[in-house]
């Protein structure tokens, strides 16, 4: 693993938390886009080298939805950055970690992306993001 590619923050209203985030970094959002097989709208703000994505469930069934219902608003994901996506996974399963989907997919920000199951990693949802070339 590179580095820290972002850390996703789950919340209510993409159009409140945008404001709010404004606000608080001092820039707008460069990107926004939806991913409709993840049932989400995301937004992405730099801080300096780094990113946060706020991430909106656009359906009651979404990975989003869920994690809002059962912990309200608040840090979802760290996602680092990865090289190798598929050789990364295997490693990863390797060591025993479990992942939850066994191919990458794609993902907002033009990245592959595969997560860790958070129950194997201390109760923190990792993701893996490869630049999608």
């Amino acid at each position: 693993m590179k580095k820290i590619e972002h850390i996703g923050i789950a919340v209510k209203s993409l159009e409140v938390s945008n404001l709010l985030f404004e606000k608080l970094l001092g820039v707008a959002p460069y990107k926004q886009e939806e991913v409709v097989s993840e049932g989400v709208k995301t937004s992405f703000f730099m801080n300096g080298p780094n990113k946060i994505e706020l991430l909106e469930a656009t359906t009651l069934d979404s990975p989003i939805a869920k994690f809002i219902e059962k912990k309200g608003e608040g840090i979802h994901h760290i996602a680092f950055d990865v090289e190798d996506i598929v050789s990364e996974m295997a490693r990863l399963k390797s060591e025993g970690f479990i992942l939850l989907n066994e191919i990458p997919k794609n993902g907002a920000d033009n990245k592959l992306i595969a997560f860790l199951h958070p129950k194997g990693t201390n109760g923190v949802l990792i993701e893996l993001c490869q630049e999608n070339h």
